[in-house]
């Protein structure tokens, strides 16, 4: 079949011969002829790489808006393919010529050793068959290999583009094949491979200097493009060992595949961790025992507590699902309504779905406080709803829908569950016997937090004036800051834990509500003591966390800052000598500052004690309109607007709001 690929060959070979007199230098100036004559194909080669880079930030980008769905990425794949005209299949090219070559040059260097020339007894050698010297050869031939291929990794516009998983394995295979070809064939041949291994990294810096990739590729875009999608990639814990299955994944593949087997979802509720629960437990029970609703509840925790709700409560549905996997359920959410309290929908990991697009989207708040100062700027303008927890909230999302030309969307006068519970709970609760009046430091754990920045400052001036103290730092910060933490603690080891008591559990929080005066500095722990047990709070104005820069832009002070001389007094850290002072006036006006707290916690929650009831009325009317639109229903479609409308902030009498004015 290859007689005539032979017979050029040798025609090649003898005038190479007859110039050098040596045929191992006759090898070597085949292989650059060779090499010379395949140089249109290896251009050709070059160009469809750097074609293929400079798909890859478009291609990396669709990976990022679908992924995990391969099928999609695939398809969009193929598409892209087609627009920017690259064809996959070329890079195998060089390797069928490539292997033409080699079975042609067989029969070549067995005829040059049947010659019985000097020195070509050497050619004719197989290291498997005739040992000696030939093993050199299987050596230089993987050696080659790895000189081809750590050339490539920076020299080779697509290859070095590739992942490391990825170069590993091309290398991995080119050496495993020029070691096995450098054993199981003639030292002619393998000695072949060597020139070409090495001539290829000469012909692949001759491709980049006479077609540049630099001059087609964007490589700040591609570096981009690759940081989104690496982003994605990191986001699932590193996996074990292949034979050691993770129990915990093949749950989240368990429950991802039970929540898509189910059709016809209404209601979807997303929580990213345990700790969330409390914020969409008075919806969900408000829902379960005022109608037949099923709560599909999608958790990133494999430990949240709605699990055990669960199994008490069969209508509500709980999933365990990954932030990797998150993603790809999103994009393929097929439910009604889903509520999430998750900031960015859409402008990071988690988007829209693109499976139902009439998908309605509500964002449930967990905190009471401003939209604008402690989220991003865009945070939620791809949600269709918001539950309001009070009317400075309804103010700044029209603002913020004036300022960057947004539909309108439903605002509902919803309250605040949580602080409606808590407030129950306190009331309910056996409360400290009245003693020594309790002065708790609770900040927050962001830069140049209070026990970072002033803590002895602040410590220290509160005791021995007859007042307890307690510290007790932000979860966060005892995890990340250990050290911080313990070294505190060491300064005051002489110091009676009935006058300085430092919190280690924060399961409960009762020493919240049991303190007289509440110490912080930017945290929203505030509100629990000022809105829920009605006492007052220092504030300590140390560097402010602004996670939207632009706040000032929506022309509305934020309540985090309005309300600091509202539910209590700001002291600048050069101010902290007036702190004993001020907690002094607090501890002994409990009842001024109760009725001052109460009026301002009217200001700010719609319908105290009705929050639960408010945010599952109006998720309920949305059930029902999708439900009543799908079944052609325009009466039913009508009275479920007409419910939800009763609770639109837009439509009842909002309180004064003297924050930000």
């Amino acid at each position: 079949m290859f007689s005539w690929i032979t017979d050029v060959f040798m025609v090649i070979m003898r005038p190479c011969y007859a110039l050098t007199g040596n045929w191992w230098l006759t090898i070597l100036l085949f292989t650059v002829i060779a090499k010379l004559v395949l140089m249109p194909l290896s251009l050709w080669c070059q160009w469809n790489s750097i074609v293929m880079v400079r798909m890859m930030p478009a291609l990396n980008r669709v990976k990022v808006k679908y992924f995990g769905d391969q099928e999609r990425i695939g398809e969009r794949q193929s598409e892209l393919n087609r627009e920017y005209h690259y064809h996959p299949l070329l890079s195998l090219v060089p390797l069928a010529v490539q292997v033409v070559i080699l079975f042609g040059l067989v029969d070549v260097i067995h005829a040059i050793a049947d010659s019985g020339a000097a020195g070509t007894e050497f050619l004719g050698l197989v290291p498997a068959e005739d040992g000696g010297a030939s093993w050199a050869m299987p050596v230089a031939a993987a050696l080659s290999a790895v000189v081809m291929g750590c050339a490539s990794n920076v020299i080779n516009p697509l290859q070095r583009e590739q992942s490391r998983a990825e170069k590993n394995s091309t290398n991995g295979l080119s050496i495993a094949l020029s070691l096995f070809l450098g054993v199981y064939v003639s030292c002619g041949m393998a000695f072949y491979w060597v020139c070409s291994n090495l001539l290829s990294v000469a012909v692949q810096a001759l491709c980049n200097l006479i077609i540049s990739p630099a001059k087609y590729v964007d490589y700040e875009d591609l570096a981009a493009s690759k940081a989104e999608l690496d982003e994605l990639n990191s986001l699932s814990a590193k996996k074990g060992p292949w034979w050691r299955p993770d129990p915990l994944a093949r749950r989240e593949r368990a429950d991802v595949r039970r929540f898509f087997s189910v059709v016809g979802k209404h209601l979807v509720v997303y929580s990213e961790r345990s700790g969330f629960w409390k914020y969409f437990r008075g919806m969900v029970g408000w829902l379960l025992e005022n109608s037949d609703a099923v709560v599909h509840y999608v958790t990133g925790d494999p430990d949240d507590q709605v699990f055990a709700f669960a199994q008490d409560h069969p209508r509500v549905m709980p999933y365990y699902v990954g932030d990797k996997r998150l993603i790809t359920l999103m994009m393929k959410m097929d439910a009604d309504v889903v509520v999430m309290t998750l900031d960015d929908l859409d402008n990071f990991y988690v988007k829209r779905s693109y499976v139902s697009p009439s998908t309605r989207y509500v964002y449930a708040f967990h905190h009471p406080t401003s939209l604008h100062l402690v989220s991003h700027e865009e945070a939620f303008d791809h949600y269709d709803a918001m539950l309001c927890v009070g009317p400075h909230q309804v103010r700044e999302a029209r603002a913020r829908e004036a300022q960057a030309g947004l539909a309108p969307r439903e605002l509902c006068a919803c309250g605040y569950d949580l602080l409606d519970r808590e407030r129950a709970d306190y009331l309910a609760r056996a409360h400290a016997s009245a003693g020594r009046p309790c002065v708790l430091i609770a900040p927050s754990w962001q830069p140049d937090n209070i026990l970072d920045l002033c803590a002895d400052e602040v410590i220290r001036p509160l005791l021995g004036r007859g007042w307890r103290v307690v510290v007790r730092p932000h979860p966060e910060y005892t995890k990340r800051y250990r050290a911080r933490w313990e070294s505190l603690q060491a300064r005051y080891a002489d110091v009676p834990a009935e006058d300085l008591w430092f919190e280690q559990d924060f399961s409960s929080s009762d020493s919240i509500l049991d303190a007289d005066v509440l110490v912080t500095d930017w945290s929203s722990v505030f509100c629990e003591l000022a809105l829920v047990a009605f006492k007052p709070c220092v504030f300590v104005d140390t560097p402010m966390k602004e996670t939207n820069p632009n706040w000032r832009d929506l022309g509305i002070e934020p309540t985090d800052i309005a309300l600091r001389n509202r539910v209590g007094r700001s002291l600048a850290v050069s101010e902290l000598s007036e702190l004993t002072g001020v907690v002094a006036e607090m501890v002994a006006n409990p009842g001024e500052w109760r009725e001052r707290l109460e009026a301002v916690r009217d200001e700010m929650q719609y319908f105290p004690g009705q929050g639960a009831e408010r945010a599952g009325r109006y998720v309920l009317g949305l059930v029902l309109e999708a439900q009543a639109a799908r079944e052609g229903d325009e009466a039913g479609v009508e009275a479920a607007r007409a419910e939800r409308a009763e609770l639109l902030a837009d439509d009842v009498m909002l309180p004064r709001l003297k924050m930000g004015e």
